[in-house]
């Protein structure tokens, strides 16, 4: 993506990148990079396209608990919640910031499985939070993390999986998380079979065998549709 006002040709990349800078007291490129856990050639490549990586948006948030819109925009409060890591506060003007720029929002991450000795269906249980941009975020948004490997390669574990609980219409072969009875949350690719009358839920990874429901039983077992899955290539 690239955060640039089209009007005034003004760019994002290096104002953001000092505060990157600025605010974990780093000095170069080789520590920011070592930071991010990233190659020293990605920053090259983001100075390039003009464009803030989303990924390091979240690192950012996670290490530090810096505002991605104080990092993009320079839009305060410079920190979400608790100042972690050891980060610096930054004080710098706000003038000549273009007025409108991608936003992002902090969202709860949920836990899939259900906590010990719980009975009932699936609870919305945060464990943590990440920040995403604004083109991920709907009103219906769940967001959990993948805590199994049945949907490698496709999904793997640890990924961020976003669920639009208003999308609840089975469409045959598309990704949707269910609650099921003992395992809790479930991500699995469901088809239709008609003559059966049953829903399949699939796995990506060949390992894991395929369950079935029954048809009738979908509206009430399904929590929403995968919209997006964040994780690392």
């Amino acid at each position: 993506m690239t955060y640039q006002d089209s009007e005034s040709g003004y760019n994002t990349f290096e104002e953001a990148f000092e505060r990157i800078k600025k605010a974990t007291g780093l000095r170069t490129q080789v520590e920011v990079a070592k930071l991010l856990d990233i190659r020293q050639s990605s920053i090259s490549d983001a100075k390039r396209r003009k464009s803030i990586p989303d990924g390091w948006l979240i690192k950012l948030y996670q290490l530090y608990g810096l505002n991605p819109n104080w990092l993009l925009d320079g839009e305060q409060p410079q920190f979400l919640g608790e100042r972690k890591g050891g980060a610096l506060a930054v004080m710098e003007s706000s003038d000549g910031y273009g007025a409108r720029k991608p936003k992002h929002h902090s969202v709860p991450v949920c836990a899939m499985t259900l906590p010990e000795e719980t009975e009932g269906g699936f609870v919305e249980t945060p464990v943590e939070t990440i920040t995403i941009a604004d083109k991920f975020y709907r009103p219906s948004l769940l967001v959990v993390r993948m805590d199994e490997e049945h949907m490698e390669p496709l999904i793997r574990r640890g990924a961020y999986v976003g669920i639009d609980k208003d999308r609840k219409t089975i469409r045959s072969g598309g990704i949707y998380a269910l609650d099921l009875p003992v395992e809790g949350m479930v991500v699995k690719r469901v088809n239709y079979d008609a003559e059966n009358a049953k829903l399949i839920l699939r796995s990506e990874n060949p390992s894991h065998e395929d369950q079935q429901i029954p048809a009738e039983d979908g509206a009430s077992r399904v929590i929403g549709r995968v919209a997006w899955v964040l994780q690392e290539l």
